[in-house]
């Protein structure tokens, strides 16, 4: 009786590796070399992904991408954006987009389908990506913060600056389907919606040669939202305003004050939409507990001055100023399209 068993046993494992063995699957889909990005700023995005087989020696042969505006439609292999075809190719990294134009702000949601050797497989899981808003001309509102230090600042060769805190409250009449958040807050910044932290981001953005590149950073930040809303940003130094800027001014440049631009980008279940900007009807103070902040010598944090509840609604800030309307960086602001810290 116990040798049947075992047998038994035994061909159960057979019949299971032999399954495991005929599988073919579609896996890591990326879309410039980044797992379901948002904020991408090119127009011909680029896709890739890999073979996963029980079997050696797989080799694919052909392909087929949908890309579609809705995960709804691309579950109905409907895509009503890009439809590539059969195309005969073992290619499955860097697969340019040859669709019509994209659009900034949407998102866009694809999958692949491949034959090999030994046959045709399913389809794949589904990806997407969000794109950027592709130039300067699709911003709104302005680039805000403070031009000047404050009197407890050092602007000497030990360069001191306390952090700005910049604040906004909004409200949304109606049920929303979608909203994105476009940030660069330089040096870096730290966003909060309702209390609660957007993103996982440190450091950021990444920092860059200012004079030629400002990078900004994409959110879906649809679960954040409610009817009323408070947004917080607050504003470090990072290498825009740098540490010690008269110590070797050759070697260690400084590029400005710390300043934010955003566009919140809310779609309703209507179809319209509601852009939340930057301008001088937000509120800006430096009397927060981040006294000096830089890379050289660290943070300072006096939590005498915490502010409590700034970024939650109905906050007390008459005693903060309006924000000022600031000098434009002179790099050109494009979406990081890179992972970040």
């Amino acid at each position: 009786m116990k040798k049947k068993v075992i047998i038994l046993i035994a061909l159960c494992c057979l019949f299971i590796q032999a399954a495991q063995s005929d599988t073919l699957s579609i896996t890591d889909l990326r879309t410039e070399q980044l797992t379901n990005p948002l904020g991408l700023d090119t127009p011909q995005p680029r896709f890739s992904w890999r073979l996963q087989s029980g079997q050696r020696n797989v080799m694919q042969t052909t392909y087929r991408l949908l890309v579609a505006s809705s995960p709804e439609l691309l579950s109905k292999n409907r895509a009503d954006v890009w439809d590539s075809g059969e195309v005969r190719s073992d290619a499955s990294i860097w697969i340019s987009y040859q669709g019509p134009s994209l659009q900034p702000n949407e998102r866009y949601y694809w999958k692949v389908q491949v034959t090999t050797g030994t046959g045709e497989s399913a389809w794949s899981e589904p990806a997407f990506w969000g794109m950027g808003l592709m130039g300067e001309t699709r911003w709104k509102g302005r680039w805000i913060g403070m031009d000047r230090p404050m009197p407890w600042d050092s602007e000497t060769m030990y360069s001191r600056l306390s952090a700005r805190y910049v604040r906004k409250e909004f409200k949304l009449s109606k049920a929303i389907k979608e909203a994105t958040l476009h940030i660069s807050g330089l040096g870096v910044y730290e966003c909060l919606i309702n209390g609660e932290r957007v993103g996982d981001l440190v450091l950021a953005p990444a920092p860059t040669d200012y004079r030629k590149t400002i990078l900004y950073n994409t959110y879906d930040v649809t679960s954040l939202l409610q009817a009323e809303n408070a947004m917080g940003v607050t504003l470090g130094n990072g290498r825009f305003y740098t540490m010690r800027q008269n110590y070797k001014p050759y070697k260690i440049p400084t590029f400005g004050y710390p300043k934010l631009r955003l566009n919140l980008i809310v779609e309703y279940a209507d179809g319209s939409k509601e852009t939340i900007a930057t301008n001088t009807s937000w509120k800006l103070t430096t009397e927060g507990p981040i006294r000096s902040n830089n890379e050289y010598d660290g943070e300072e944090y006096d939590a005498r001055k915490e502010l409590g509840d700034w970024t939650q609604t109905g906050y007390d800030d008459k005693g903060w100023m309006q924000a000022q309307r600031v000098s434009i960086p002179s790099g050109t602001l494009r979406a990081q399209m890179m992972p970040g810290m």
